[in-house]
């Protein structure tokens, strides 16, 4: 029995309301302050740079990072990066703007996909919870490979289930196609989770034959193979073997089966991941969740299911962990909740305590937000590391009133949703998560690129300025070498040499000249 009885029905929101507020979503979560956040290291840095070297090296078939050759990725997202940078510019927004359409185009495609097979309410639903789900609105502005491979990973599902279901061929040649694309991306996932997920989908309802003509389709695979193979023809036939060695054992191989650049976890990891990335709607996806017999008498609940429990698995068994490799199995929950909260809305605005319940992380994340410079400043006596205590020890110059008045707004709006009961419980989580994508690109993200990048891109414009030659010593930020515009070795300095370093090795330079320090970031003159 309701706590509290609503004394009107809520009434559910127009298609145009929607309609809107998807648009302000993808603004919010993937444009605004694209450029306003310095490029985050290790990886923005090291896409961004590689895809600098391109134009310095004249050379667009192989990537090569601070001089030396980089195995990581494939090619298709620096020839995007590249594209982009011609024409805006070395800058932060030309680096990034690949990511975010990419990012445009899989919630578009989200919302096409769900209308397609439900209709445009529940489309609509889905497509801003992808929009501004936590990770997603991070991911979206990162200058690296995961939007696009997301988007690429999950039209090529939306397309095998459209397959499915209809039984066009059409279908059928654009998952190859998608798969290509990409396999030209990021390489053998892109070919392994459209292929599990959609083995364990026909196999469940039955269907292993249709599932092996579709996978060994002879057309179908010469599209794959005319968009995929001919950059790793070239590259092999350019870098040999040590291309091989890099990219398909070192970056895939190994990744899985061991811990790489101490990025481990245990067999729980993700589950914390999960309910903070989806954040937030993580009440919609617990309380949806719970339902997983009707989740799997349904064909398309029980294929998102199947699309995001294979990706928390095998990522669980992963011997390399990295917060985002759950992404790519979130559209299928993203899909979940939207059609749990579609049914929410046929049935009313629900309890009060339902409505607590709901609104409730999105509460604890804002709270904890406003009261982030207490929690700094109360840890910092107990960090040990002394480069992480003096970058943090700049904290109170990146938390300004306005950034306070703003999280207090958002904790009286939370708490004024948990209450409020004349529109939708679902209407007002939609709002709430664009309230949390500007709270991330308008105050968060830029007090943590301030923080952590912000000393690396003041000591490079200072490097570039005098145009000195610096190399870097204990700090892996290719950053650097994106701001100051020329490669920077990675080494010990050398008497009479500039370096760019942690303050905590100052120690180890006998006495050296201080050009720059901040942050925990020093560039210093050796003698």
């Amino acid at each position: 029995m309701s706590l509290i009885e609503p004394q009107l029905q809520p009434q559910a929101s127009s298609i145009r309301t929607l309609q809107w507020l998807l648009l302000v979503a993808i603004a919010v979560s993937f444009y605004f302050n694209i450029y306003a956040v310095p490029l985050f290291d290790l990886d923005e840095g090291a896409f961004s740079e590689a895809t600098r070297e391109m134009f310095e090296r004249g050379d667009f078939i192989s990537t090569y990072l601070d001089g030396n050759p980089r195995y990581d990725k494939p090619i298709l997202i620096y020839w995007l990066q590249a594209a982009s940078v011609f024409v805006f510019g070395f800058n932060e927004f030309g680096f990034r703007l690949p990511s975010a359409v990419a990012a445009t185009l899989w919630v578009l495609a989200v919302f096409a996909f769900v209308r397609r097979v439900r209709d445009e309410r529940s489309g609509l639903m889905a497509a801003i919870i992808t929009a501004t789900a936590f990770e997603v609105s991070v991911m979206a502005k990162a200058a690296t490979a995961d939007a696009l491979l997301n988007l690429f990973i999950a039209c090529s599902l939306f397309c095998i289930y459209l397959y499915w279901k209809e039984r066009e061929r059409r279908w059928l040649l654009l998952t190859f196609a998608l798969i290509g694309l990409g396999f030209l991306t990021k390489g053998p996932v892109s070919v392994l989770v459209p292929l599990a997920v959609s083995f364990l989908f026909f196999a469940v309802s039955r269907e292993l034959k249709t599932w092996f003509k579709l996978v060994f389709n002879p057309l179908g695979i010469g599209i794959f193979l005319i968009i995929a193979m001919p950059w790793y023809v070239a590259q092999y036939l350019k870098e040999g073997d040590a291309f091989i060695q890099g990219f398909f054992f070192k970056h895939n191989i190994d990744r899985f089966s061991n811990s790489m650049e101490q990025h481990g976890g245990g067999i729980f990891y993700y589950l914390p991941v999960v309910l903070v990335a989806v954040l937030p709607f993580t009440t919609a996806l617990i309380r949806s969740l719970f339902h997983v017999k009707q989740l799997w008498r349904d064909d398309l609940t029980r294929f998102a299911l199947l699309w995001f429990t294979f990706v928390l698995v095998f990522f669980s068994l992963s011997g390399t962990k990295l917060p985002h490799y759950v992404l790519y199995g979130l559209t299928g929950t993203f899909i979940i909740m939207a059609l749990w909260m579609r049914k929410r809305d046929d049935c009313g605005a629900g309890t009060l305590r339902s409505q607590l319940w709901l609104f409730m992380p999105q509460l604890l994340l804002f709270v904890f937000l406003l009261l982030l410079p207490e929690v700094i400043s109360g840890a910092l006596p107990s960090i040990k590391d002394v480069y992480v205590r003096d970058m943090l020890s700049e904290y109170e110059a990146y938390f300004s009133v306005v950034y306070r008045l703003f999280f207090v707004a958002a904790i009286m709006f939370t708490i004024f949703c948990m209450g409020e009961r004349r529109f939708l419980p679902s209407e007002k989580l939609l709002v709430s998560g664009v309230v949390v994508a500007f709270s991330l690109s308008g105050f968060l993200l830029p007090v943590i690129g301030g923080l952590h990048q912000g000393p690396v891109k003041e000591a490079a414009a200072i490097a570039k300025r005098d145009n000195l030659t610096v190399v870097r010593w204990h700090l892996n930020m290719p950053s650097f070498s994106v701001y100051t515009q020329r490669v920077t070795e990675t080494r010990k300095p050398r008497a009479g040499e500039i370096v760019l370093t942690k303050s905590k090795y100052l120690p180890q330079l006998d006495n050296p000249e201080i050009l720059y320090r901040k942050g925990g970031v020093v560039m210093a003159r050796v003698e």
